[in-house]
């Protein structure tokens, strides 16, 4: 079914064209949209039309008013009643309103069937020469250059993005946009034989600011790694769901994330939980990361973000050097760890981000 949006543009064309008052009716008989109130009294003239309608006619003409049936493969639709001119003009507009709407109905559903090919390809529920063959039919390239793109608002319940995103990227047979949940969008892109990851960066990026200008709405952007043919767009789909799910625990603060360039992060979080929890014992004993005040995290990981260097991570806390030590020999009374020693250091690292996947886990 055509949105009324849709149903109301055509109604007011067709009204500031040929100047006839018009009115478009689903096939029980209630009015969806109309230029001019007098159309409303026509339910019950409507009504009998279509119990009486013709498939090979499609349309009736009486006096300045014509009423018109919009098929999709000999399958009632719509009715269109045009009236308030003369009758040449009715007919005349009446055909082409009953044209432009077939048609609509018509792109409607190849971007619906093409929408529901593409989220059975990406969550997997197809078998493969089903692929090929329905690729075929809608004229989908198969050997294609393409990366699955994940697109998460920050804040649930903003449709525009996915509006946004088709008005963006909907277009042709290559670049595809679904959303296979209320959370997610996702866009199919085909990619130049030239492109590659430093583009898909590029076009995240750009994504990430196209939404936050246009739509304004914040999001947090994954992408894949390159596939060469549409049966492993799936594969691509779970590489950019878990960079995605990823990147929300181990880096909150990147609003672009590459499957390729998750590090240490993607290995921990395809760790068993069994295996996490007897690390932490080890490295943390009974209290966990828990034990630990603000201060004293925000202190260590700035320590680590300078590389281990005391002078320089003083002058960015606005501390004295004396202030620092004391804070850094609190957490190895804590842990055993000194962590201005590199191999502490990456195991205290290490150990608070397995802290971290686990507390995902647990929430």
């Amino acid at each position: 079914m055509l949105s009324n949006q849709v149903l109301h543009k055509i109604a007011q064309s067709i009204y500031k064209a040929a100047g006839l008052e018009c009115s478009i009716w689903d096939t029980q008989g209630s009015c969806l949209v109309t230029t001019g109130e007098r159309a409303k009294q026509l339910e019950r003239e409507v009504l009998f039309f279509l119990e009486t309608a013709d498939i090979s006619v499609r349309g009736n003409l009486t006096g300045e008013r014509g009423i018109f049936l919009v098929c999709d493969d000999d399958e009632p639709m719509y009715v269109l009643v045009l009236q308030g001119g003369d009758i040449s003009v009715v007919r005349i507009a009446g055909e082409l309103g009953v044209s432009q709407l077939e048609s609509l109905i018509s792109a409607y559903k190849e971007r619906m069937d093409k929408n529901r090919f593409i989220q059975n390809l990406i969550l997997d529920n197809m078998l493969l020469v089903d692929i090929y063959n329905q690729a075929k039919k809608m004229r989908i390239p198969v050997e294609q250059r393409r990366a699955v793109f994940m697109i998460e608002p920050k804040n649930e319940g903003e449709n525009i993005v996915l509006e946004t995103m088709r008005g963006l990227y909907a277009t042709g047979n290559k670049d595809f946009v679904t959303a296979v949940d209320e959370r997610h969008i996702i866009l199919v892109k085909a990619l130049e034989s030239t492109e590659d990851y430093p583009d898909l960066t590029h076009i995240a990026r750009v994504l990430v600011d196209t939404l936050n200008m246009e739509a304004m709405v914040s999001v947090r952007v994954a992408f894949s790694t390159i596939v060469a043919e549409l049966k492993d767009v799936s594969r691509s789909y779970k590489e950019a769901q878990m960079a995605l799910e990823v990147g929300r625990v181990f880096y909150a603060d990147k609003n672009v994330l590459a499957y390729n360039e998750l590090g240490i992060g993607r290995l921990i979080h395809q760790l068993p939980p069994s295996l996490c929890q007897m690390f932490l014992k080890e490295v943390f004993e009974k209290e966990g990361a828990a034990q630990f005040e603000e201060e004293e995290l925000i202190t260590v990981f700035t320590f680590f973000d300078n590389n281990l260097n005391i002078s320089e991570t003083a002058r960015q806390l606005y501390i004295h050097r004396n202030t620092l030590v004391y804070r850094l020999e609190k957490i190895q009374k804590k842990t055993g760890l000194d962590v201005r020693v590199f191999d502490d250091a990456l195991t205290f690292k290490i150990a608070m981000m397995v802290s971290d996947h686990m507390k995902n886990i647990e929430s």
